[in-house]
């Protein structure tokens, strides 16, 4: 949240009338002075509060009754509308709008008696909700407060995950709300409410398997916290997947051998067969791999069942057309009931087998929602590359299913082709080789600083590849670690505008041809162009759809999209890439984010390099950005169970 913090609000709502105090405006202050690092959270809520206008005296409980009531401004008065509240603690009024979302009608009620209740509003960070409660309560908040700690709890676990991990450690949990100055008491009395009210549940797992269940020590344990709707998720899609592997298919007959047997190549045969009898199976390979479950949807077809394959994105589902998967659809559109074959009376998918390529890119609740789709006795490949980044949701859902060794494993034998595929494969080992390229399909360009890199990115896309490999700009697509610095998307989607569609941006920032990324919903990046615009909002063609979107939701839905992260490039390929590492960014690399990014080209990769010898030891040393899940262990749970 950049504008939206209660510094700024300060200047808004004084400008409109005056409302707000000297106290608030000597918070605003301090609230500046920690966002900006000259002060910490904990400084600005030990130190004595400067004085605040008369107000009624306190509650006794929060006041000792020897103490003098310290002096408070007006309280705002019940019944007044969010903005009211909103404006007397500081914050601007911008805000309105998701507090009501998030938080309800009684936004305004919810605010006044828990002012961190602001946390659970997108974009919010703590030291904004501390300066919002300060200014409201005054001398009564603190930063071991009751409430304060029961919202940092669950923050701290939106937070999570963002990051992806379903469950957090109580050690890792405690020691975030150590770090924003919670005491140790606090904080064992808000993870006991939290979990008391149910917003947060609590796991305990220990180290299992036979060794542990022979041995007469205790097995260690981990206390495992996680917000009930990805616990919840993520158990729902463990109990699913051992019900398609329980009530999994009949003995399969001699056409699945025959099928088998007619497979374009030995891959495609073994994941026939694997799929003959079992529920769940997993196929792991690389974009030329793609064409196996392609072959098995066909194989399943040929024998009478009703078959289908799905791709994360429009990008994938268009690659499985053009390996003859003509019926392929994508995930969001099976769910939302626009693509596929529907379903049937019982609400569930009317298909007798469903592979789902890109499966690293299924968050928990997705994968739960398309697993509690399908009928007993439906057959479910869940297959794609385990070399690259997982979902942008919370989970790793391909990762722990191919841990669990609860199903068949497939993994194919059939390499990418080409200089890109050879250099690709190294770097899924840990090794990032140098490959030859006689028709320049990879290309280093040095860069000292991120001013170079953002120069010669835009040369690369508007002279070089063009010229020197045919790819137009259109097709060529630019990849680098984040949004922000002086080489991130905002600061290259700006300079490759310049050069490929000038204009003043008149529709919200935007012109006609301009390229954009949708993101209709956290996790999901569609890219398109720029098509018009009018009263009903911005008009976008994505992936050769109309799409509408309204005015109001143009900022928080559309981003220009010559320059993309690694993340949203995750599902889909372009005949060209240039992946931009400025030396800011070497902190951010992984080998999966590296192996990502550089296998987005189908028939060139530049790689704008400014990180020196981060590169091959990110490759080489971190292989991936851990996540804290528990469909794993859920899984071999199962397992035992039914063993």
């Amino acid at each position: 949240m950049t504008t939206d913090h209660p510094a700024e609000g300060a200047d808004s709502a004084a400008a409109e009338g005056g409302r707000r105090s000297a106290a608030a405006e000597a918070l605003a202050a301090a609230v500046r002075a920690v966002e900006s690092g000259e002060r910490s959270a904990a400084s600005f809520f030990n130190e004595p509060a400067a004085r605040p206008a008369a107000r009624p005296a306190p509650k006794p409980a929060r006041i000792p009754a020897a103490a003098p009531a310290p002096a408070r401004r007006q309280p705002v008065p019940p019944g007044a509308g969010v903005r009211e509240v909103l404006a007397a603690g500081g914050a601007p009024e911008s805000l309105a709008g998701p507090a009501t979302e998030v938080l309800g009608e009684q936004a305004a009620d919810v605010l006044r008696e828990d002012p961190w209740q602001l946390l659970a509003v997108p974009g919010v960070r703590p030291e904004q909700a501390d300066g919002f409660a300060r200014a409201l309560l005054g001398a009564e908040c603190g930063p071991g407060d009751e409430r304060r700690a029961q919202a940092l709890v669950v923050w701290l676990l939106e937070r999570a995950a963002l990051a992806g991990h379903t469950v957090l450690e109580s050690s890792v949990l405690r020691a975030e709300l150590a770090r924003r100055s919670v005491p140790d008491a606090d904080a064992d009395a808000a993870l006991q409410a939290a979990i008391a009210e149910g917003a947060v549940l609590v796991f305990q797992e220990g180290e299992q398997g036979e060794a542990a269940e022979e041995s007469e020590e205790a097995a260690d344990v981990r206390l495992l916290l996680g917000l009930d709707r990805y616990a919840m998720a993520e158990e729902s899609l463990a109990d699913g997947l051992a019900r398609l592997l329980n009530n999994g298919p009949a003995e399969a007959g001699s056409e699945w051998e025959e099928a088998a047997a007619a497979a374009p190549s030995p891959s495609a045969a073994e994941l026939v067969r694997a799929t003959a009898g079992a529920g769940l199976v997993t196929h792991s390979g690389g974009e030329t791999a793609r064409a196996e479950p392609a072959a098995l949807v066909a194989a399943a077809r040929s024998l009478g069942l009703r078959a289908w394959a799905a791709a994360h994105t429009e990008n994938g589902r268009r690659r499985l057309v053009e390996q003859g998967e003509a019926d392929a659809v994508t995930v969001a559109g099976l769910l939302a009931g626009r693509e596929g074959p529907g379903r049937d009376e019982d609400g569930s998918f009317a298909l007798d087998l469903l592979a789902v390529l890109d499966a690293p890119q299924l968050d928990v609740e997705t994968t739960a929602l398309l697993v509690e789709s399908l009928a007993d006795g439906t057959r479910l490949v869940l297959s794609g590359d385990p070399g690259v980044l997982w979902s942008a949701g919370a989970g790793r859902v391909f990762a722990d299913v191919v841990a669990s060794r609860a199903c068949p494993v497939v993994v194919s034998r059939t390499p990418d082709p080409g200089p890109v595929g050879e250099l690709v494969s190294g770097i899924g080992i840990g090794e990032l080789n140098q490959v030859d390229a006689p028709g320049k399909e990879v290309v280093i360009v040095p860069v000292r600083d991120a001013g170079e890199a953002v120069h010669r990115t835009v040369q690369l896309v508007a002279d070089s590849v063009p010229r020197a490999i045919g790819v137009p700009p259109e097709q060529t697509q630019v990849i680098t670690p984040g949004h922000g610095g002086a080489a991130g998307t905002r600061a290259l989607n700006a300079a490759l505008k310049e050069r490929l569609n000038p204009g003043p941006g008149r529709f919200g920032g935007f012109d006609p041809g301009d390229r954009i990324v949708h993101v209709p919903a956290p996790g999901r990046a569609v890219p398109g162009t720029v098509v018009s615009a009018d009263a009903e909002g911005l008009r976008l063609e994505c992936g050769g759809a109309p799409v509408v979107v309204a005015p109001d939701r143009v900022p928080e839905e559309v981003r220009h999209g010559w320059a993309v992260t690694a993340h949203q490039a995750a599902g889909m390929r372009w005949p060209a890439a240039v992946v931009v590492l400025p030396g800011d960014a070497a902190g951010e690399l992984t080998r999966a984010w590296v192996y990502t990014a550089f296998s987005r080209g189908e028939r060139h990769l530049s790689v704008v390099h400014g990180v020196d010898q981060a590169l091959p030891r990110a490759v080489a040393e971190v292989p991936a950005k851990e996540r804290t899940t528990r469909l794993r262990s859920l899984l071999e749970a199962q397992t035992r169970t039914a063993g």
